[in-house]
């Protein structure tokens, strides 16, 4: 078996679990804070996270533990419409935030939010497989390139 078959079987009953218990929500948050920090491991587990992880060890699958919880992660927002998307502004902007949660009515968005001063002004989005490009810069590189292509063709 390949550890994409054994994460994400392992991952589907650790869901199941958790929503037959209606405890999805704390093991999520928890299994989200533990793939951010690996170093930082809570004193307790969830019930439910214990139990998970004493089966996996049980089962001598420890080494796919990490891919076990990532996988975990990603069925759980796919089952409870969660989107994770990243956006990068030039400046710290709250409000665009909140503007870009009514756009995804449908979905519950959590940004995982960064400054890059290098964009000159608006933002890059990223949600899933699609990007939004509104910065500057990439609006002054497209400048740019049309130029060169015209300046090409006269001389």
């Amino acid at each position: 078996m390949n550890t994409g078959t054994i994460s994400s079987r392992y991952a589907l009953a650790l869901l199941r679990l958790v929503e037959e218990t209606g405890r999805g929500e704390q093991v999520w948050a928890q299994v989200r804070t533990i793939l951010a920090d690996p170093d930082g491991m809570p004193k307790t587990l969830e019930p439910d996270l214990e139990r998970f992880v004493a089966l996996v060890v049980k089962n001598g699958r420890r080494e796919y533990l990490k891919f076990m919880l990532q996988s975990f992660v990603s069925q759980y927002n796919a089952a409870h419409g969660i989107k994770l998307a990243h956006l990068t502004t030039a400046v710290p902007s709250p409000e665009l935030e909140s503007q870009l949660k009514g756009l995804f009515k449908d979905y519950r968005l959590i940004f995982d939010t960064k400054v890059n001063p290098d964009l000159i002004g608006g933002f890059v989005l990223v949600v899933d497989d699609l990007m939004m490009d509104a910065s500057v810069k990439h609006q002054l590189d497209v400048i740019r390139k049309q130029f060169v292509e015209k300046n090409r063709r006269i001389v």
